[in-house]
Parts: C-alpha cells; sequence; structure tokens
C-alpha cells in the first residue's frame, strides 16, 4: 500500500477533505473540520510506514497518519468511481494526481487517520515502534544482543514492536518454518547464527511478499487499486494445519498462540526442551521464612 501511494499521489496537493463519519478522524484533537483544514492545501511529499503505521508527510512539516485497524483500505481512485459502502474519508487531489482522489474505506472503523504535527520525518505517535528488517537503518546487531538477551520465545519476540515491526503472525510462522526453528525456542537458547538466519528468513519473506501483493485472506485485504495480494498461494506453514509439510511431509500442526494460532512442521521444527530445574530448588522454594 506503501508502495502503491508513492507511485500514485507523490507531488499531489489535497484540494479537498470530506470526513463522511467521524470515527475514523477521532484520534485527532482538531476534529473532524480542523482535520480537514489542516490538510487542504497541502502538498504530499512522500509515502512511509512502520509497522502498521503509514504516513504521508506533507509540504510544511506536518505529515497524514493513518492505521488500517482490521478492515480499513486506502484506494486511489478517478473521481467519478462509484462512491465505496464503507467510505469514510475522501482526500481530493490536483497536480500529479489530477482527477485522483485518496479514499478511506473502512468497515468496522477500527483504524483511523489524524495529522501529525511535525511528523514528517517520523510521527511522535509511534516513535516507540521499532523499524522493520527491511529498513535501510535496521540493526542486525543490536537485534541478534537483545532476543539472546531473553528468555522468551523466538516468534513473541518477533511480534514484539519494540523489538523488530512489520513482521506480523504469518510471515512470523513462515521465517521460523524456513529457519527450520520451533517459535518457543527460547532467545537465550539460540545461537547468533540462528537469530541471524530468522531475521534473514523474515526479509526474504517479506521481499517475496510485497512483491507478490501481500497476503490476502478476504478481500479487505487490498491495494491502492483494491486488487488482492497472492503471496498465500506461497506459504509453507501458517493456515495448512493438517496438510504435508513442503520440506518432509509431516502434516503442518497448529497451535493456539497469543490469541491467535501457531502452524509449524514437529518434525523440522521440533518443540524445545524444558529447562531443567537444579536440584533441591523446590525443597528450598518451600521452606518458609
Amino acid at each position: 500500500m506503501r508502495a502503491g501511494l508513492e507511485r500514485h499521489v507523490l507531488g499531489s496537493t489535497i484540494t479537498s477533505v470530506d470526513v463522511l463519519h467521524p470515527r475514523p478522524v477521532r484520534r485527532d484533537l482538531r476534529g473532524p473540520a480542523g482535520f480537514a483544514a489542516a490538510l487542504t492545501g497541502r502538498r504530499i511529499e512522500a509515502a512511509r510506514r512502520r509497522g502498521k503505521y503509514l504516513w504521508l508527510p506533507l509540504d510544511n512539516g506536518d505529515a497524514l497518519l493513518g492505521h488500517l485497524g482490521m478492515s480499513g483500505q486506502i484506494l486511489v481512485q478517478p473521481p467519478d468511481s462509484p462512491d465505496e459502502r464503507h467510505l469514510r474519508v475522501r482526500l481530493r487531489l490536483e497536480g500529479a494526481s489530477e482527477g485522483r482522489e485518496i479514499r478511506f474505506v473502512d468497515q468496522r472503523m477500527f483504524g483511523g487517520l489524524s495529522v501529525s504535527a511535525g511528523g514528517a520525518d517520523l510521527p511522535a505517535e509511534i516513535s516507540h515502534i521499532a523499524r522493520d528488517p527491511l529498513d535501510p537503518s535496521f540493526d542486525d546487531d543490536d537485534f541478534v544482543r537483545r532476543v539472546r538477551r531473553r528468555a522468551s520465545g523466538v516468534k513473541r519476540q518477533l511480534l514484539d514492536q519494540n523489538l523488530i515491526s512489520g513482521v506480523g503472525n504469518i510471515y512470523a510462522d513462515e521465517a521460523l518454518w524456513r529457519a527450520q526453528i520451533h517459535g518457543e525456542r527460547p532467545g537465550d537458547r539460540l545461537s547468533v547464527g540462528q537469530v541471524r538466519e530468522v531475521l534473514a528468513q523474515a526479509r526474504a519473506v517479506m521481499v517475496e511478499a510485497l512483491g507478490q501483493g501481500g497476503t490476502s485472506f478476504d478481500a479487505l485485504y487490498v491495494n491502492v487499486n483494491g486488487e488482492s495480494g497472492y503471496f498465500e498461494r506461497s506459504l509453507h506453514a501458517y493456515g495448512r494445519e493438517g496438510e504435508p509439510c513442503d520440506r518432509c511431509g509431516t502434516p503442518v500442526r497448529r497451535v493456539a498462540f497469543m490469541n491467535r494460532s501457531s502452524y509449524f512442521c514437529p518434525t523440522c521444527q521440533p518443540a524445545p526442551r524444558r529447562r531443567r530445574t537444579p536440584a533441591g530448588t523446590a525443597r528450598r522454594l518451600s521452606v518458609p521464612d
């Protein structure tokens, strides 16, 4: 979606803004009218993202910040295109994208838009989110050190937005399948080489997914042109419970994980052994003060 916005709207000026429902701009303290006024007349300078957030830097140093929530879509449409059923915000453009509109469509309205004051380089609202592994400034060495200092499972760490962003549940399972590492393997029991391999596979999965337009399991997951992604056809682990592993033929397993699901091959990705409790520890802990 970021790449699509970069292709279609850079250099365009926002001529008018229609907020068709107030909920998607609820995080903007200016209110719907103030939100629209802050964007009208501004030129779009770039398209950036971090984690699940997108932002469009503007010519005055502010930024249009967006999060899609569960069902949000950002579409670039011609003005004569029929309004989508769940259209919430419309931005009309002129200049580089003459005769185009940016449309924020959201069925459930968990997502939203806001104007981040001074947020062109990085909105303060998302400064706590770590870089993703495709970011040229991502620090591989620091990531490896931090993972190996923690006793939590490596998949849980891949989903920690303060450590690394952009991976997500699906691509974490795919990266771990490729690296042949179980998601519950504690970080402090992984070698430097194993952590680097997980990181390398996460990058590879994300690059391949971007090349195929992402992973679309239903009609809500589309790019700015309303097209679905096709990476789901390349998945080796996620969503394949009971199907033979593409590497060894063992049926893929699914387990509950953080109110979601994890998929893995029990042969290629053996579960970690439980840590042994030092002898006498239980007796010492049971002795009253």
